[in-house]
């Protein structure tokens, strides 16, 4: 079992008219983080018509820091000013507990 000890809940809202791009976006994002063996765990999701959401998992800050400096934190930025109605909300994360395979 992965021990995980930090996390990330990014927080994302679609500029109007793009909602089915960031969902697209978003579910490409899993193939960039496949490549990267200390994310233990990522989730994209939808909370709202307009309102999306990542959280993910990593045994060390180092790891989480990698991640953040990743192609996928880049491409998010990248493409903020065009997806998103403000800036994405990142918040970093102590794991208390879990419950993974």
């Amino acid at each position: 079992m992965a021990d995980v000890k930090v996390g990330l809940y990014v927080y994302v809202e679609a500029k109007p008219g793009k909602e089915d791009e960031v969902a697209d976006f978003l579910r490409s994002g899993l193939d960039l983080v496949q490549e990267e063996p200390d994310t233990v765990a990522w989730f994209a999701v939808r909370l709202s018509a307009t309102g999306f959401a990542i959280f993910d998992v990593f045994p060390t800050d180092s790891a989480r820091q990698t991640h953040l400096s990743g192609q996928l934190g880049k491409a998010l930025m990248d493409r903020a000013g065009d997806l998103f109605s403000q800036p994405p909300s990142i918040e970093r994360l102590d794991v208390l507990a879990h419950k993974l395979p």
